[in-house]
């Protein structure tokens, strides 16, 4: 059988694709293939009118708002993901992005580097500390879970959270307080986690009016997905000091380009989409993915059907 694959997946899991089946990458290929695995690439009519044989999508990721799911369900084609294997880094991310904004990791090496420092614990290097801030969670899926263990246990910090299909019973049971309303939350947080998926719901839902109540100290970090934060009004949030700072995983057109407002500010840290970038989480997500389109392709129940 011939199986989709235009992307950098982990060795381990190309070598175990290429033992049961052949591995194509090509437009041209695509009418012959029995599966896809996909990290970014949009799957939508195009690709599936093409592929005539398609039986089963894969996501290399949790994210899976690049494929057309409708469409897929529609022809009976299933679609699998990975919602656990890169929980661990990309809370790991999230919490080393709260550490450098709130100890200006990013401005004290620019000091440095650029020969201008000339003392030691220079005043406008003054930072803050994690340790018994308010962490406003909005979503509160796996990822946000993980955060708020870290954040919890390790930096003793009260937890609370805004998501409408957690109750709040689930979130007590995680030593989180349950938050009403988006603004509710979002007034709490010196720090505040966006981990939510990126739907109709969802997109834009960080906008002026909610970074308008805001804490002007307050850290944002968004390691979900582009889209999710206005990022015209995050800008002037930002420019504005309404917000302290705040750094984006994830941007609407990516890579982010270098003429975007945001990266001339010296309070935004942006990194290229890597909260799932590290050799553990690569090594779950591809097992985890080729697992299951084998188990769909030998009509075995795969572990995470995509629901």
């Amino acid at each position: 059988m011939k199986i989709f694959v235009n992307e950098p997946i982990h060795p381990a899991a190309m070598d175990l694709l290429r033992s049961r089946a052949e591995v194509v990458s090509e437009w041209e290929d695509v009418p012959a293939v029995s599966a896809a695995l996909v990290r970014t690439t949009k799957i939508g009519p195009d690709f599936l009118n093409r592929a005539k044989q398609l039986r089963v999508i894969g996501k290399h990721g949790i994210g899976y708002d690049n494929i057309d799911i409708a469409s897929a369900k529609e022809r009976g084609i299933a679609v699998v993901y990975t919602p656990l294997a890169n929980v661990n880094s990309v809370a790991e991310l999230a919490v080393s992005l709260f550490l450098a904004l709130a100890r200006k990791l990013v401005s004290a090496q620019k000091l440095i580097r650029s020969g201008e420092c000339t003392r030691i614990a220079p005043p406008e290097l003054t930072g803050t500390e994690l340790s018994g801030k308010t962490v406003a969670l909005i979503g509160l899926g796996h990822i946000a879970q993980q955060v708020a263990q870290i954040l919890g246990v390790g930096f003793h910090c009260h937890l609370v959270g805004y998501d409408p299909y957690v109750s709040r019973e689930k979130m007590a049971t995680l030593d989180i307080e349950k938050a009403d309303c988006l603004k509710e939350a979002l007034r709490a947080g010196d720090l505040i986690n966006i981990s939510v998926p990126l739907n109709d719901s969802t997109r834009g839902m960080i906008g002026s009016a909610e970074l308008g109540v805001c804490r002007p100290t307050a850290i944002l970090v968004n390691t979900a997905r582009g889209g999710i934060v206005d990022e015209v009004a995050l800008y002037e949030a930002l420019s504005r000091n309404e917000l302290a700072a705040a750094a984006s995983d994830v941007f609407a057109v990516e890579p982010p380009g270098v003429d975007m407002p945001l990266m001339s500010l010296p309070n935004f840290l942006p990194t290229p989409h890597i909260g799932a970038n590290t050799e553990e989480a690569l090594y779950r997500m591809g097992i985890t993915v080729v697992e299951d389109l084998f188990a769909v392709l030998n009509g075995v129940s795969p572990r995470f059907p995509v629901p």
